[in-house]
């Protein structure tokens, strides 16, 4: 058998057997006596033992043969050649350095790169791609055991994940190794196979995978998993000497997954971040990614606005560009932008981080000079300096000051220090390692957000931690320490968990072992570097010397030299070549350190004035990336390090930070507990060679690092053990041949016989011990095992060889010797032939000795004749089998006959199922339009479906909004819970307090009972001290009853508190993330907090305003008061000029001939009096002041009319322009007449579909207030116990301060006491004492306790605050909604007054301003009509947009049901094509079973045929008998018969041909019948196929079809919400319409009173006066309500966006209408014909409202109806779905029958071959293969007859539903008439909305004559005021 050849990921994985079983390497192993050597070149090389002298041992290199005398403590054993490339190397019976080197340089040059060590799995890095990651190779390691596959990170990783869903244990795989080992590589393999294996994105996972090819099918969180590690690696990878792509900091990735195993979230935290990369880098090495890909990658626009520079131009990037190979970095900057997207960074956030980089970049620009004469540092270039301030936003003088001089603090003082240049450039650089190191962290926290954003809770986690391993360098500085410190801790946790297992299996197997824990090998050198005090280690001296103010690092050095210099691991250099030099011996071995600038390191030390600077930076970004700054080491500490002048200046910034140290040791002890809480698995990446080469393996680095790996330690811990075992039976099978004759024959156990084998073997009991199932030995006891079964072998072999040479040699001679015997034998022969060939008669012998025959003649014949006889019993065995085949044969012609009778009627039938297939085709397409048509519809309702789809996300994101407030609330409610926790740990501690005080009370009481007795001896003397002892008594008993009553309270709280410390267990658990939220909350409430300060702001602006306006108030009243005064001057003057002028028309006739006396007379007395003169001046010059007003009114009066007249004209063109809409949309509707009725139809199936989906959604919202309402109970219930709590606690302090109270009382009193009795003072004084620590203690107490009140009130402060911000933000609402109010009641009272004061102007106004008010309330009362017309149309056009939308809604369903019906009809069509293809198919069978009827009544001829040859042969066999028995001529009888002979064989061969082809034919024909049959099953199967797809295909669209008609629902709800809302708004329009009526009434009797005083000037002149003024008021209340309307529409829109449109129209409609009664009511009070053109306007609105009413209800009723077909469609659809669901199974039994057909032609093709074998010799087979033949024809034309039986009833039930479906069809077309009456009616109604406009626009007309008519009436007006002012001149001249 030849072995299958591997594929190329096999050659990767598996070891080649045929290597592993080579017996030439175990000859040369066990002949040569192989052992590992030490090499320099190769590490070891093997050699064999030639020789050995005493210590030393003469050794053979294998390779080139050359003698080597070593140690022989330094040769190795090698392992038998079993164990060459093992996959576990502790198997390996040899355990040592040489053996696991070999191993794996083994394994690595035959590809296999990874291999395991015990629990470690050893990874090489290959320096090159194999194929060994695809998915092909995920399935193979999906759910295996270690042992089932070749090692590899797949099956570690899948082994983890198993191990966490069985076990529910969390687990961690832990990956260390050099830079460049391939540690990031191989946690992006973990990632990589957790996303495939653990997606919960599985269902798309075929579809996407065959449109990817070979990409992994992901979902979104495991994209962003994967997407996470290029931004990480942009900002923390690097090249580097060893590595291209170097992690340049360690992280911690926790991906979490639910119960069900799914991923739902992850989390990563870093460690030990190379930020000195940013600012310095070797020749050939790189700094971090992305300072290469942004300069390279940003286009022009970016690369502006970063302010970027070629690469050559930046100090910090000291190599300038240098190229990685294979990697382009404007390609990897696009993929790393990708990345942050998909992780949810916006731009904004991208180029704010991008900035930051350009900074970093930018600072190492900045250059620093020393001046001539000082060493104050200057900058003379500052353009690095602007670019880094522009990049930051903050100032360059305040950045340029903060660096050259910042401010000290030097004791109480603020100082500006001058920095030197190295001082100058230190801050620059630890500035911009800090910026990088703050940007890293920022982008870590916005990954951990977006990994975990999922709401899944996760059950459990599995880590991946990717680290550096240990290092030693020549030079080990603080970075090495922290690294190596980390290393020890994880070896310290492998040894651990290493040998625990290895004993639970000794312990499983019954094996005797002393634990050992060699975890506590490490635990010296551990407490060396992390312990904190007696004696302190390195790290707590580092941070204690921090805070000296004279500490350096040769301090340091000193320090721990004399605390740590005789610890065991610690050790002095040998050659002191510093003083900052000291050594540590680790697991790996020795390290020496340096300890330069370890205390800088140590602190970080920043500039604070520069970290102020950004803290305050107009950067948002920026801002958040230097929060906290209080944590900041600043310049004052590093002062006080060098001046050593203020030695106790370093305790005042003691405990402001956390030094570097301490920060990543807390880190480490937190990444620790969370790897001992779970299982670990240890993989250890290995660098083969520092080139980069594949293919090449440096013995000596591997080696080193296998050593700082701990793999060989790993191998050290097995050695201790006992690391080889094999089981029971492997064991046996493999050494039995060692104890041949120790087992006996027979059933043995495999314990019994290893033991027994073992005992035989002499082995030492300390090599081995025998557990439950296997048998464990120590090191080398299997390679001795080995050694001895190979020289058994060896015997055994040698033997066998020997034993099968003997036998072939003998066989060989055997052979040989017949040979030379048959040579003897033909020899003879030859002579004897060459002595006879010359002889005569041997000759003659030879001619006559074939004549001799002839004597044989008799004996030929008797032959011939026994054949005869034998063939007449043959021919009349075949004569009785004929007839008994003719029988059968006629009954089956008679069955057959009958059933082609039954064929015949079932043809029949079959053509009448075809005529009804026919109709209901025709039927069928039909439908099918009609499918089409509701499919174009339904189209044209998915446009509408996604934009309820935008509408549906949005709703979704408020959800999800609500959902992340529900969550602050649960993390509030934690927090409080944890705080309950912690307050009631405190309260443990108080009770604790409180039992010790009550001991020492006890012992007090005790005391104070003996003084007592005392103090009763000195009674009789001292009456004043027996009053005050019996006080003193009282008190003690009420002490006692108090400390009974405590201590009742403490047995109730001992309980309370054993409950606590349970739930205190719970709860620890959560604290520590409950913190974190804490911190979370108190950001957000300094964001409320900043936010109620800017509300602040503006109300103080709001309240200013208010003031000035109030002020504004103020002056204006006085104003008014001043005018109003002077205006009743006026007035008075007015009268008096107004009856001077009555009285001079009276008198004018008279007094005209004696003017020009008055006139001398007056021009006399004006001479004599000045004071009228001077009056007279002042009069002149008040009328020309109101002369020059009333111009001035008459200005603005005409540009307000020029106003209105462009306003009327605009109007007057927009209602053109209407009409001739309103003409287009009439055309429109007669042509979506017919589109409605389709629409109705879809739209009642879809609102079915809708109302489900409603009570969906009001399930789960039901659902989501249920779980709202038990969180709200939980919260109040925490409230409640809190407050309980806090109740306790302070009814415990009143208690407590009442003791401490008369503890005090009862002290005064002994002191008293203590004054007047001296002998009682020494005891008094030890009472006091004992008081004194009571009270000290009570002090403690009441602290304690008002620690924790505090607290706790911190706590509550934080909630409060958190409720209180929220009800200020709404109280600062209100009460500016309130001060909003008050202002506009001022403004209205302003307005008021001002009103006044225009009424003092218009009362000198009345002649001119009563013709203009006239006008104005002409042309308001035109411009009202115009409004209301305009608002009619906008009406109308709503109404009409309303229209529109309902008919594209319906066509789009029409469409919709169109697509559906072309769908239906192809799928019938299709149907009607395989039907007919299925009938030609059973014509052409029935064609053919024809072809085979013809052909056997052929056969039955052939058969008749043969009968007659035969019956003729046997006529020829008479005569030949007859021909026998005249025995005249032998001769000539004998070739006469032969002759006969030869004729009769040539005709039975003819029969024989003609036979032959007769079969041949039938083949033909039966192949033919099979050739149709399959082709009848692959239509078949096609039909199935299509029919599938056309059902999934139909499913699809249902799906489609159901979300569209959810959608609709919606749609029709928010309809529903808004057809409410406009009957409100009907309902208060109606009010209004009923106040304006009432208001109409009222005016029309004012109108009434108006017109019987407008025969007088002046009452007219009030009135018009009035009118104005109220007519002014009502605009600007209309104004401002026009305002107020259009914000909060504003608001409106943003909140409800497209829904609420509508409703905020129908709230503008209803102001606009509140604004018309208003002005109606004017025009009213003006005009009788505005009043009845309003009366026919409310008319025609009321008609309106009820048309719309009634078409509503209209719309309705159809809605309803189209439900109920929808309903119908539905239950429709549902029995299609179960038709074709029965035509399937129909199709499955069609199939399963033609499988038994062609299993039965099979078996025909078969029985037919051997017919054609037989028929030859006999009949019978033939004739039984025919009846079978026929049996079988008989049962298919059964089935066949079923089949059709079945077939006619589905056609049956196709008749049925295509009948349902007509009935269908024609109640649709009966709603499609209803349709068409509703559409004519809206076209009546459209008619009747044309008149009511046609109407509108005579009114209009109307009021235009109305207007010119008062515009006359105007200019008469005027013409008489400038007439009657004229006569007033006159008059006056005449008077002066």
């Amino acid at each position: 058998m030849s072995k299958k050849a591997p594929s190329e990921d096999e050659k990767f994985l598996f070891v080649d057997k045929d290597f592993l079983n080579s017996p030439m390497a175990q000859a040369d192993w066990s002949a040569k006596k192989l052992v590992w050597i030490p090499s320099e070149r190769h590490g070891f090389e093997a050699a064999s033992v030639k020789e050995e002298h005493g210590d030393e041992v003469l050794v053979e290199l294998a390779d080139n043969g050359k003698k080597v005398t070593v140690n022989k403590d330094d040769i190795q054993k090698m392992n038998p050649p079993k164990f060459s490339k093992v996959e576990d190397m502790a198997e390996l019976t040899c355990l040592n350095e040489a053996s696991v080197l070999h191993n794996i340089r083994e394994r690595y040059f035959s590809g296999l790169i990874y291999t395991y060590s015990g629990l470690f799995c050893v990874v090489v890095n290959p320096y090159k791609m194999l194929p060994i990651y695809s998915e092909k190779i995920i399935d193979m390691y999906k759910g295996k055991k270690r042992h089932e596959v070749p090692p590899h990170i797949y099956s570690i990783t899948d082994n983890a994940y198993r191990n966490m869903m069985q076990d529910r244990e969390d687990q961690s795989i832990l990956c260390t190794g050099e830079s460049g080992a391939g540690k990031t590589e191989n946690t992006k393999k973990v990632i990589q196979y957790l996303a495939v294996v653990a997606s919960s994105h599985k269902g798309k996972k075929d579809s996407s995978a065959q449109q990817s090819g070979s990409q992994f099918a992901y979902g979104e969180l495991e994209k962003q998993l994967l997407q996470a590690n290029p931004i990480l690696e942009a900002f923390g990878n690097a090249k580097t000497i060893k590595n291209d792509n170097s992690s340049r900091f360690g992280k911690f990735i926790r991906i979490n997954f639910d119960v069900t195993g799914y991923i739902v979230g992850a989390n990563i935290e870093t460690y030990l971040l190379e930020k000195s990369r940013c600012i310095r880098q070797a020749k050939t090495e790189r700094a971090f990614h992305i300072f290469y890909y942004m300069i390279a990658g940003a286009k022009d626009k970016l690369r502006e606005e970063l302010l970027l520079e070629p690469f050559s131009n930046y100090r910090f990037l000291s190599a300038g560009h240098v190229q990685i190979t294979g990697q382009q970095d404007d390609e990897m900057y696009e993929e790393t932008m990708e990345a942050m997207r998909i992780m949810g960074l916006s731009d904004e956030e991208r180029i704010d981080i991008l900035k930051v980089c350009s900074t970093v970049m930018q600072l190492g620009n900045i250059e620093f000079k020393k001046e001539r004469n000082q060493e104050q540092a200057t900058m003379p270039d500052n353009t690095a300096a602007q670019k880094v301030c522009h990049l930051q936003g903050i100032n360059v003088t305040d950045f340029t000051r903060a660096i050259l001089t910042p401010r000290i603090k030097v004791g109480r003082e603020v100082v500006q220090k001058a920095q030197t240049k190295e001082q100058a450039d230190f801050a620059i650089e630890a500035l911009a390692k800090a910026v990088f190191e703050r940007l890293f962290r920022w982008i870590l926290a916005r990954v951990n957000k977006a990994l975990d954003k999922t709401k899944r809770q996760g059950a459990s986690f599995l880590g991946i931690l990717d680290i550096a391993g240990f290092e030693i360098f020549e030079d080990n500085s603080f970075e090495q320490l922290c690294i190596n410190y980390t290393n020890e801790k994880l070896q310290q946790l492998f040894n651990h968990t290493m040998f625990i297992l290895e004993q639970e299996e000794y312990q499983r197997e019954g094996i005797e072992w002393n634990f050992i824990d060699f975890g506590l090998d490490l635990q010296p050198c551990i407490e060396l570097i992390e312990r904190p005090n007696n004696p302190p280690g390195i790290l707590a001296l580092l941070d204690e010397e921090c805070w000296f103010p004279k500490a350096t690092d040769v301090s340091f050095v000193e320090k721990l030299m004399n605390t740590q210099g005789n610890h065991m691991k610690f050790a002095k250099p040998k050659q002191l070549k510093d003083k900052t030099e000291f050594s540590l011996f680790h697991y790996a071995g020795r390290v020496d350190y340096n300890a330069t600038s370890w205390l800088t390191k140590n602190m970080d030390p920043l500039n604070d004035n520069v970290t102020a600077l950004l803290s305050s930076s107009s950067s948002q970004f920026v801002q958040d990336l230097w929060k906290d700054t209080d944590r900041v080491v600043g310049l004052d500490t590093i002062a006080k390090m060098s001046d050593s002048s203020m030695p106790s200046a370093s305790k005042t910034k003691k405990g402001m930070f956390r030094t570097v140290g301490q920060l990543y040791k807390e880190s480490l002890a937190k990444l620790m507990t969370t790897l001992h809480n779970t299982q670990p698995n240890f993989v250890r990446c290995i660098i083969p060679n520092h080139e980069k080469r594949a293919g090449k393996l440096d013995a000596h680095l591997v080696l080193e690092q296998l050593r700082c790996n701990g793999v060989l330690e790993g191998i050290r811990i097995c050695r201790q053990g006992f690391p080889n075992r094999i089981v029971f039976q492997e064991f046996r099978q493999r050494y039995e041949i060692l104890a041949a004759n120790a087992i006996p024959k027979g059933f043995m156990d495999g314990k019994q016989a290893c033991c027994l084998m073992i005992k035989h073997l002499d082995l030492d009991p300390n090599l081995y011990r025998i557990g439950q199932s296997k048998i464990f030995f120590r090191t080398g006891v299997l390679a001795q095992l080995e050694e001895e079964r190979d020289l058994k072998i060896t015997v055994v072999i040698i033997a066998f060889q020997a034993q099968a040479r003997g036998f072939l040699a003998r066989k060989a001679f055997a052979k040989r010797q017949q040979q030379l015997t048959a040579m003897k034998v033909i020899q003879r022969n030859c002579a004897a032939y060459l002595k006879l060939r010359n002889w005569q008669w041997w000759r003659l012998f030879t001619k006559v000795k074939p004549l001799l025959q002839v004597t044989r003649q008799e004996e030929e014949m008797s032959l011939k004749d026994e054949e005869l006889q034998k063939a007449k019993d043959v021919a009349l065995k075949v004569e009785a089998e004929l007839k008994e085949i003719t029988l059968k044969h006629t009954s089956v012609l008679e069955e057959r006959n009958a059933l082609q009778e039954q064929l015949q009627a079932e043809t029949e039938l079959y053509a009448e199922a075809e005529e009804m297939r026919v109709r209901l085709a025709a039927k069928k397409q039909e439908l099918e339009e009609i499918l089409h048509e509701m499919e174009a519809r339904l189209d044209e309702e998915e446009e509408r479906a996604q934009a309820l789809l935008v509408d549906k996300k949005k709703m979704q994101q408020q959800m999800q909004e609500l959902e992340e407030h529900l969550e602050e609330e649960e993390d509030a409610r934690q927090k409080l819970q944890l705080e309950k926790v912690t307050c009631e740990g405190k309260i443990k501690k108080l009770e604790d307090d409180i039992l010790v005080m009550e001991d020492h009370n006890n012992k007090l009481l005790k005391e104070r009972k003996l003084m007592e007795e005392r103090i009763a001896d000195f009674s009789s003397n001292l009456a004043e001290e027996e009053e005050k002892s019996k006080n003193l008594t009282k008190l003690k008993n009420k002490h006692e009853s108090m400390i009974s009553e405590l201590e009742v309270r403490l047995k109730k709280e001992e309980k309370g508190r054993q409950e606590l410390d349970k739930a205190k267990r719970k709860l620890e658990a959560e604290s520590n993330d409950l913190q974190e939220q804490i911190a979370d909350l108190q950001a957000q409430i300094a964001d409320l907090k900043a936010q109620l300060a800017k509300k602040e702001e503006e109300l103080q602006n709001a309240l200013a305003r208010l003031e000035d306006e109030t002020a504004q108030k103020n002056n204006a009243l006085k104003k008014i008061r001043e005018l109003e005064g002077h205006i009743s001057d006026l007035q008075e003057d007015l009268d008096s000029e107004r009856a001077a002028r009555n009285k001079a028309e009276k008198i004018k006739r008279d007094l005209g001939e004696e003017l020009e006396a008055l006139k001398s007379e007056l021009e006399d007395t004006l001479d004599t009096t000045a004071t009228q003169q001077e009056l007279r001046a002042k009069r002149e010059q008040e009328v020309n002041l109101l002369k020059r007003a009333i111009e001035d009114e008459n200005r603005t009066h005409e540009a307000q009319i020029q106003e209105m007249r462009q306003k009327h004209t605009q109007a007057t063109e927009e209602l053109t322009e209407q009409l001739e809409q309103s003409k287009r949309v009439k055309s429109n509707l007669e042509k979506a007449k017919q589109a409605l009725e389709k629409e109705t139809s879809e739209l009642t199936i879809e609102v079915r579909s809708l109302t489900q989906a409603k009570q969906d959604g009001e399930h789960k919202r039901k659902k989501l207030e249920g779980q709202v309402a038990d969180l709200q109970s939980r919260f109040n219930d925490s409230e409640k116990q809190k407050a309980e709590l806090g109740e306790r606690c302070s009814k415990i302090t009143v208690e407590l301060e009442s003791v401490t109270n008369l503890l005090n009382e009862a002290e005064g009193k002994n002191i008293k006491l203590s004054k007047d009795v001296t002998s009682l003072t020494s005891q008094l004084q030890d009472s006091q004492e004992l008081l004194a620590e009571e009270t000290r203690q009570k002090l403690q107490f009441s602290t304690k306790l008002r620690q924790a009140e505090d607290d706790k009130n911190s706590l509550q402060e934080q909630l409060e605050e958190e409720m209180e911000a929220k009800r200020n933000v709404e109280r600062h609402v209100s009460t500016l909604n309130i001060q909003l109010s008050d202002s506009k009641k001022k403004l209205e009272e302003m307005t008021g007054n001002i009103e006044l004061l225009e009424e003092g102007k218009k009362r000198l106004q009345r002649d001119l301003e009563a013709a203009n008010t006239q006008f104005e309330e002409k042309a308001s009362a035109y411009d009202k009509l115009e409004k209301t017309k305009n608002r009619l149309q906008q009406e109308l056009e709503d109404t009409l947009m309303d229209l529109d939308n309902q008919r594209q809604n319906v066509s789009n369903l029409e469409k919709k049901q169109k697509k559906f019906d072309q769908m239906l009809a192809e799928e019938k069509s299709i149907s009607s094509k395989y039907a007919d293809e299925r009938d030609r198919a059973e014509a052409e069978a029935r064609e053919k079973e024809t072809k085979a009827l013809s052909l056997a009544r052929a056969l039955d001829e052939a058969q008749d045929s043969r009968e007659e040859l035969e019956r003729a042969n046997k006529a020829l066999r008479m005569e030949m008998e007859d021909l026998i028995s005249s025995k005249d001529d032998v001769g000539k009888n004998v070739h006469e018969l032969e002759k006969s002979k030869r004729g009769l064989e040539a005709q039975v061969e003819e029969m024989k041909t003609q036979l032959e082809e007769l079969e041949d034919e039938l083949q033909a024909a039966e192949d033919a019948k099979l050739r149709l049959e399959v082709n009848m099953q692959a239509l078949k199967a096609q039909f199935e196929r299509d029919l599938q797809g056309r059902d999934e295909m139909g499913e699809e669209k249902k799906r489609q079809l159901v979300k569209q008609v959810r959608e609709l629902e919606t749609e029709l709800e928010d309809e529903r919400k808004q057809r409410a809302l406009a009957a409100a708004a009907k309902k208060k329009l109606e009010t209004d319409m009923k106040d304006l009526e009432g208001q109409i009434e009222t005016a029309s009797k004012g109108r009434d009173e108006a017109i019987k005083q407008l025969r007088k000037l002046q009452a007219q002149m009030k009135d018009f006066q009035r009118e104005m003024e109220d007519a002014h008021a009502a605009r600007e209340e209309v104004l401002a309500t026009a305002k107020e309307s259009e914000k909060k529409a504003k608001s409106l829109e943003a909140e409800l966006m497209q829904l609420q449109e509508d409703l905020a129209a129908a709230e503008r409609a209803r102001k606009q209408a509140e604004a018309e009664r208003d002005e109606l009511a004017d025009e009213l009070s003006s005009n009788s014909s505005g009043k009845s053109a309003l009366a026919d306007e409310k008319r025609r609105l009321e008609a309106k409202i009820s048309q719309l009413e009634e078409e509503l209800e209209e719309e309705q009723s159809n809605m309803e109806i189209l439900n109920d077909r929808l309903r119908k469609s539905t239950q429709q659809v549902d029995q299609l779905n179960n038709e074709l669901q029965t035509e399937r199974s129909t199709s499955q039994k069609n199939e399963s029958a033609r499988q038994q057909m062609e299993r039965q032609n099979k078996e025909l093709k078969a029985k037919l071959q051997e017919m054609e074998n037989q028929v030859k010799s006999k009949f019978k087979s033939s004739i039984s293969a025919l009846e079978a033949k026929v049996a079988q024809l008989e049962e298919q034309l059964e089935q066949e007859n079923r089949e059709k039986q079945a077939s006619a009833k589905s056609i049956r039930q196709k008749d049925k539903k295509l009948k349902e479906l007509i009935m269908q069809v024609e109640d649709e077309r009966k709603q499609g008439e209803q349709y068409k009456d509703q559409a004519e009616k809206s076209n009546i109604r459209m008619k009747q909305l044309k008149r009511q406009l046609e109407e509108s626009e005579e009114e209009s007309q109307r009021a235009t004559a109305a207007r010119r008519k008062l515009q006359r009436e105007l200019d008469e007006a005027t013409e008489a005021s400038e007439a009657m002012s004229r006569e007033v001149n006159s008059l006056k001249s005449k008077l002066r």
